[in-house]
């Protein structure tokens, strides 16, 4: 019993200093979570603060964080000085034939690359991956002559068509995921007399969602904050994509402050409840692909 009670009152002794480093070290990572958090909460926050202000208390130093009275109908200026619905539509049509087309190609290429063994496979992928190197303003032109000699010029196309072509960063993204999938799996799958299109459809999707819906996120919040590229192709208003739209509300002489951050908080709605909604699964995807 003095042995038990002296084995007990060391165990105490140890743990106790263990379990306080653990709790000052959990205590500082979340500290240092919320001043970063902080820091990507304040500029949102004045960007919905000012814009409920009227254009007069715009520029007020020190800043009126809390507006009073709120200018609500800011908002409604919005919408209706300018076609905004008619942009968001565009972009929303854009970004979801560019997360179609890229979950199409690049699942099929990582599957290529990952699960089927073929010559110079890795010296493929090496080059895929090296293609990341290269910059969108060193094909802009080159692609720019390519659609214009087409007459896909004022089109979406241009905008959606390479998506179906891969992208190098999904292509990693999702090889890196396919290869934690067993290749138990399919080699019992290949044995029950499967083909690879099987396999891929049956075993490789259903394992790979948080992958996918990752992939999804990326391509959705690039697409639609892109602004060079529906620049570039795009010309009559009625095509114009919301990052194109909002340079509407900077006019030659007076720019319409209220109305542009008003637009700019209805832009960045669609991006938030998109990653409130898929938070858990973004989050496990970019855990389980090397993305660390």
């Amino acid at each position: 019993m003095v042995l038990k009670g002296l084995t007990d009152k060391a165990t105490i002794r140890v743990s106790s200093p263990v379990l306080l480093r653990r709790f000052f070290r959990a205590l500082l990572g979340y500290g240092a979570i919320g001043v970063i958090g902080l820091f990507f909460f304040i500029p949102w926050f004045w960007l919905v603060s000012s814009s409920l202000k009227t254009a007069d208390r715009m520029f007020d130093l020190p800043p009126q964080w809390i507006p009073n009275p709120a200018q609500w109908s800011n908002y409604v200026t919005a919408v209706t000085t300018l076609p905004f619905f008619l942009y968001l539509k565009n972009s929303l049509v854009i970004c979801s034939l560019v997360v179609i087309g890229r979950l199409i190609s690049c699942s099929l290429v990582a599957y290529s690359f990952s699960q089927i063994r073929w010559p110079g496979r890795d010296q493929v992928f090496i080059l895929v991956l090296a293609t990341m190197m290269l910059p969108f303003q060193v094909t802009m032109i080159p692609l720019y002559v390519t659609f214009s000699r087409l007459n896909l010029i004022d089109t979406i196309v241009p905008l959606v068509l390479p998506a179906f072509f891969g992208n190098a960063f999904f292509i990693f993204l999702l090889r890196q995921f396919f290869l934690t999938i067993p290749h138990e799996l399919t080699e019992a799958a290949m044995l029950d007399g499967a083909t690879h299109f099987d396999i891929f459809t049956r075993i490789i999707l259903p394992l790979s969602k948080p992958a996918l819906a990752t992939v999804a996120l990326f391509s959705f919040l690039w697409t639609f904050t892109e602004y060079l590229g529906p620049l570039i192709y795009l010309i009559h208003e009625q095509n114009w994509t919301l990052t194109l739209g909002l340079r509407g509300y900077l006019g030659q002489h007076t720019a319409m402050w209220s109305s542009l951050l008003a637009a700019s908080v209805l832009f960045t709605l669609p991006i938030i409840i998109l990653f409130f909604f898929m938070q858990k699964t973004f989050i496990e995807g970019i855990a389980t692909t090397g993305l660390r």
